[in-house]
């Protein structure tokens, strides 16, 4: 089995000699023919040159040099496109990852797990800024995705190849991908890595990519489960606005009814009108525009032949082939 490292540097470059050492002497412990692709995603320090003076005196590491920066994600994305090994494992620069968890992790996956995902669980950041967001942030992604992990956040996770296959990132999603590996069928699983503080260079986090995270899982729980009916999600808002809005027009029939059999008067009737409409408006609108995006999925799947399943193995009398990794021969 070969395994991948794929790291994301950006302005590392005292950490990378560093962490080069851990990874060298990680790799005679751990037992699979190892490749490291170090990705510079538009470092304004030493770390292009460092990775690719790297790269090329060993042939075990390779070099991806970004023309500008392209975020986390991305990077990631590239590393997972030039990597050519059967387990891809994550891992941050800044060393604050340990590199000698990665046997540990590789290990789980052997026992029929899809993804191992690392859990921080005596993480070294500010409590404010860092790890108390972050938990906060878990906890919701844990229970919007169903996915019950501790950690989202922790690069360190180990991918079987066949996952990542199906899996397609953009924004901040990479944390997510466990998430869209359980959705596909995959075993997911967690364990306690070694979380260490940072030594050298600056965090590129803060608490303003909570709210970006926040974003991104309305865009995950969206895709997620209603990528092939839209029609359910739009749909149900729709007619919930129109049964509020019938509701506000029976309430003004009542208080006209009111008025005229018994002289009482209210003064907000017309108000209330008006917020009927409203919502019958915003009904009408959310169950059309429901509509559209069904035309849309259908536009989307029947013109790119994308399959509406997956298939994690098929058996005949000759035995059984393991075709998960490659979606699109399932329609056959």
């Amino acid at each position: 089995m070969k395994v991948s490292l794929v790291v994301p540097c950006l302005n590392e470059e005292d950490n990378i000699p560093r962490l080069v050492e851990e990874i060298d002497k990680m790799g005679l412990t751990l037992g699979h023919e190892l490749e490291v692709i170090l990705i510079d995603d538009g470092s304004r320090d030493q770390t292009p040159a460092i990775i690719k003076a790297l790269a090329q005196r060993d042939p075990r590491y390779r070099a991806i040099i970004f023309r500008r920066n392209f975020g986390q994600t991305a990077a990631m994305v590239a590393g997972f496109d030039h990597a050519t090994g059967d387990v891809i494992v994550p891992l941050d620069a800044d060393l604050q990852n340990d590199p000698a968890d990665i046997p540990r992790l590789v290990a789980e996956l052997e026992k029929g797990f899809d993804v191992v995902s690392g859990w921080r669980k005596q993480r070294q950041d500010k409590l404010w800024s860092r790890r108390l967001p972050s938990v906060l942030a878990n906890r919701l992604i844990a229970r919007v995705g169903g996915v019950d992990i501790h950690d989202y956040g922790c690069t360190l996770k180990a991918y079987r190849r066949s996952v990542l296959d199906n899996v397609r990132l953009y924004g901040e999603m990479h944390r997510f991908i466990p998430i869209h590996a359980a959705w596909a069928g995959a075993r997911v699983t967690e364990l306690v890595v070694n979380h260490r503080p940072r030594v050298a260079g600056v965090s590129n986090y803060g608490v303003g990519r909570t709210f970006k995270v926040l974003l991104d899982l309305l865009t995950v729980k969206l895709l997620g489960s209603y990528a092939t009916k839209p029609i359910y999600f739009f749909g149900f808002y729709g007619f919930l606005l129109l049964g509020m809005g019938g509701a506000c027009g029976v309430a003004v029939a009542g208080l006209k009814l009111s008025q005229a059999f018994f002289e009482s008067y209210w003064q907000h009737t017309f108000s209330l009108g008006l917020l009927g409409a409203f919502l019958v408006l915003l009904g009408v609108q959310s169950v059309m525009l429901g509509l559209l995006a069904e035309l849309q999925v259908r536009t989307y799947h029947e013109s790119q032949q994308k399959p509406i399943y997956l298939v994690r193995e098929s058996v005949n009398g000759g035995g059984a082939v393991v075709d998960g990794d490659q979606a699109s021969r399932s329609m056959t």
